[in-house]
């Protein structure tokens, strides 16, 4: 569902969309499903996010009201993992390790581990490593030295931490605090039987490949996706290197020749980048279930996760979350367009007929 579409399940507070999505309100603080019946909220004011896990890690709280994570475990799990946040939150510095979690809520650690991925989708190890990210990012736009920022969001030494933070910030600390100053995007669109594709590219590798009905449309959405990074079209120099990339997203969309060679600059949490690993190895033409995924990356329990990874995808087509459909058979969401996500799914099959039928 586009934000649109969301908004409207919370005008309407559609029952039926519980547990597909949250929204969070930043004036309060506070995240709902889309039924509950508190006042509605300005929609300026209103952010939305796909797992309880992500409007956690965003600062917000679950609503008393509703009571949003209740549908994923029993009242007296939620209260106990909610105080086990709030613990974690106060000792970001110090955060206790899973041993000492479990003696605090008189649990094992392995009945904790479970417990706690059941209600956030994550380990408590992930949600303090979410945590320490969101200091980070916050010391940095109050301007603080990068430094500091580091030390003050729980990292410890920066030496040791420097390139994990690069790869979740997308850029590297100083690059961040600067507003991505010194991160360089190219990019260049064109026409493919899909629509306007446009790709964009650093140093390392294409970062951007996004479907949209117009070039306008997908500036926007590579402005939006790297805020503060420098963006320009292609130059001379760099033209042909482009066009080949080019010319081989419209074969692998025309013929299904693999597109897995252009050079990728993926930047994510380190959960995302397993999601992403693991889509690229499912054939062209086969689709999984999200919880298929998430048991085949060692994580059972986190289905909305990998739909919430799925959906922070950048690249269309070269990490193919297409390929990821609902349990019940349903293709489910896709962030270019549910239509774009068929006609992939179905030429990918018809390719793969034509292929085995071929003597």
């Amino acid at each position: 569902m586009n934000e649109q579409a969301r908004w409207q399940a919370v005008l309407e507070r559609d029952a039926q969309q519980d547990g597909r999505f949250y929204y969070g309100v930043v004036t309060t603080g506070v995240y709902c499903r889309p039924s509950c019946a508190s006042r509605r909220p300005l929609r300026r004011n209103v952010r939305f996010f796909d797992t309880p896990a992500a409007a956690q890690a965003d600062g917000m709280r679950p609503c008393k009201r509703c009571k949003p994570l209740q549908q994923r475990a029993d009242s007296r799990t939620v209260e106990r993992i909610e105080a086990l946040c709030r613990h974690l939150e106060q000792h970001l510095d110090d955060a206790p390790n899973l041993d000492a979690l479990a003696v605090r809520v008189h649990l094992s650690p392995f009945h904790l581990q479970r417990q706690f991925k059941a209600v956030l989708g994550l380990s408590p190890k992930q949600y303090v490593d979410a945590l320490r990210l969101r200091a980070l990012r916050q010391g940095l736009r109050d301007g603080a030295p990068v430094t500091r920022a580091i030390q003050d969001a729980g990292y410890g030494s920066s030496s040791r931490v420097y390139e994990k933070l690069a790869t979740h910030l997308g850029m590297t600390p100083k690059q961040y605090r600067s507003g991505g100053r010194d991160v360089a995007i190219s990019y260049a669109s064109g026409d493919t039987s899909l629509g306007q594709v446009m790709i964009g590219a650093t140093d390392r590798g294409l970062c951007f490949v996004q479907f949209a009905d117009n070039e306008l449309e997908l500036i926007d959405r590579l402005r939006s996706e790297y805020p503060g990074a420098e963006l320009a079209p292609m130059d001379a120099q760099h033209a042909p290197q482009f066009d080949d990339w080019m010319q081989a997203l419209r074969r692998h969309l025309e013929t299904g020749a693999p597109a897995s060679v252009l050079p990728l600059d993926l930047r994510g949490t380190a959960f995302q980048m397993k999601v992403w690993n693991y889509l690229c190895r499912i054939p062209s033409g086969e689709v999984r279930a999200y919880a298929e995924v998430a048991e085949a990356i060692g994580h059972p329990r986190a289905v909305r996760a990998v739909a919430s990874a799925c959906a922070a995808n950048r690249v269309a087509l070269l990490v193919p979350c297409h390929r990821v459909i609902r349990g019940d058979g349903g293709l489910g969401g896709y962030k270019w367009g549910i239509e774009r996500k068929r006609a992939l799914l179905d030429q990918e099959r018809a390719q793969r007929s034509g292929r085995s039928a071929k003597p």
